[in-house]
């Protein structure tokens, strides 16, 4: 007795389909799996065989063998449990062959026959519809998840025993037992996270940080904040999510495979809507921040994706893990190998970092600071040239004085610096139209002189500061991308020297880096 069944893997976060074919035949009792399986893959053999011996369901004693294929690309996970034990069933004929025809099926099960939660539902379904399958039959867990992709029914179940009900029924009657998992991402949208609590109206003084960081959310540019301890950079960095472009429904998906695949999503969370925002602890290893590991997942800047990764006391990170991020910042994803696979993740996030000048936190105020000069440069040593030279805006900080704590004067909320953003996105998005290009942020160095055009005397100004600051070629490209998100946000079509002068002023503060 033989069958298929159709399922799903992902690697990285591209999913294929996988054909689960199962054999059934007299001899020796086994129970054999092969087709590259992981060790999650090779002990479904054991779940499933409990689940549905305590489903109520009668396998006999005979020689069965599964193949997962394509066999040349590794599975792994647990999401292959229930086709596994579907494909047995339909060699077994609890139902009919034609029942499973067009349909994938994805679960873990428990020992116990129900159908638990697993990662990747959204790419393997979405592969699934671009494949041409008609259905799919995952966890109930899941099933908002999947449902999020159009063009293929979604059907949620629970235990094996509501699957083995759905499989033997008329397809008439399918829908009414198990109906298609629906979702409204226009109600999804309509409701996107606030960010309350974290307003920029709450933010007192730092006038020159919150532009900074206004400037950075309005063409995706990297922000570092410099300044002593209590000078508000963590509260300004937690702030700039709700200030940034809504997520579209194309990066809304792009999002949410990452969190699928990393298992992050939340059952009520169909779909990721707000932009992400990732603050790693400065322990943080180089995998878990970059992806990895001897069963490669996405790491926090891939968590990150389409978001914000906010790195606080930047100089405590080890600085193999900082240097790390030199490619992603790039090119915006991350490749991690193996010697049996090569796997990517995307990584398009803006990074924003917040650090003291000090060990104590309080150079170059020599009546509170009292580092030496040898204990300074090594900490800020810490930080690499590479990284600063991705650096697009640095701002610093000092302590709020108490007229600015105790002023009563309205300050600019984060809805109406969310409004200039969009206004300024918008003259940026008629810019890119019919190129790979989202922001001012994103454009190649290349490409720089074309969307980034000076007048004589604007190449001028910045021949003088290209001597005078001893900019890089990529310093030079970056000033010119922020003057020219500077000049949208004042509705300017023109970059002038007053936009290259202020960007300039952004570059990292030389004394420190002494």
């Amino acid at each position: 007795m033989y069958s298929t069944i159709i399922s799903g893997a992902f690697m990285g976060i591209h999913a294929f389909l996988v054909s689960v074919e199962v054999d059934i035949s007299p001899g020796l009792p086994t129970f054999q799996m092969v087709g590259s399986l992981s060790c999650e893959v090779r002990e479904s053999k054991e779940r499933v065989w409990a689940a549905l011996k305590n489903a109520g369901l009668d396998i006999p004693p005979t020689h069965i063998t599964v193949n997962l294929s394509p066999a040349d690309l590794k599975k792994e996970g647990t999401a292959l449990d229930l086709p596994i034990a579907v494909a047995m069933l339909e060699a077994l004929e609890y139902f009919p062959a034609a029942a499973t025809k067009n349909v994938l099926f994805l679960g873990e099960l428990s020992l116990n026959g129900e159908i638990k939660r697993v990662r990747g539902v959204l790419p393997i379904v979405g592969e699934a519809a671009k494949q041409g399958l008609k259905e799919c039959v995952v966890p109930l867990e899941n099933a908002a998840e999947g449902a999020a992709i159009s063009g293929i029914a979604v059907r949620g179940v629970r235990n094996i025993g509501e699957l083995l009900q759905f499989l033997c029924v008329a397809p008439a009657d399918r829908k009414k037992l198990l109906p298609a998992h629906r979702i409204s991402t226009e109600k999804l949208f309509g409701r996107r996270a606030a960010w309350e609590g974290n307003d920029f109206a709450q933010v007192s003084g730092q006038e020159s940080a919150k532009r900074a960081a206004l400037i950075a959310a309005a063409g995706f540019h990297n922000l570092l904040l410099v300044g002593p301890p209590g000078t508000g950079k963590s509260m300004i960095a937690r702030r700039i999510p709700g200030i940034m472009p809504p997520l579209t429904l194309e990066e809304s998906l792009e999002v949410t495979c990452v969190a699928s695949v990393a298992g992050t999503l939340k059952e009520e969370q169909p779909l990721v809507t707000a932009r992400p925002f990732q603050s790693p602890h400065h322990t943080i290893s180089q995998a878990a921040l970059t992806g990895g590991g001897s069963v490669p997942r996405p790491g926090v800047i891939s968590l990150a994706h389409r978001g914000v990764l906010f790195l606080d006391e930047l100089p405590e990170f080890q600085r193999n893990v900082l240097d790390s991020m030199r490619q992603p910042l790039e090119e915006h994803i991350v490749s991690v190998a193996r010697a049996n696979a090569n796997v990517s993740y995307p990584a398009d996030f803006m990074l924003v970092c917040a650090m003291n000048p000090c060990p104590c936190g309080y150079y170059p105020d020599r009546n509170q600071c009292r580092c030496t000069q040898m204990q300074v440069k090594r900490y800020m040593s810490k930080v690499s040239g590479p990284i600063l030279d991705r650096i697009d805006l640095c701002v610093e900080l000092h302590a709020v004085d108490i007229l600015s704590l105790q002023s009563s004067s309205p300050q600019d909320s984060s809805e109406k610096l969310q409004g200039r953003v969009e206004t300024a996105r918008e003259i940026q998005k008629r810019r890119f139209v019919g190129t790979k290009y989202r922001f001012n942020g994103d454009i190649e160095g290349g490409e720089v002189e074309r969307y980034c055009v000076l007048g004589k005397k604007e190449q001028k100004c910045m021949e003088e500061l290209y001597a005078s600051l001893k900019l890089s070629a990529r310093a030079y490209h970056r000033i010119l991308k922020v003057a020219r998100t500077i000049a949208d946000l004042a509705g300017e079509d023109v970059i002038n020297t007053g936009h290259l002068l202020e960007a300039a002023c952004y570059r990292p503060v030389r004394e420190y880096w002494i």
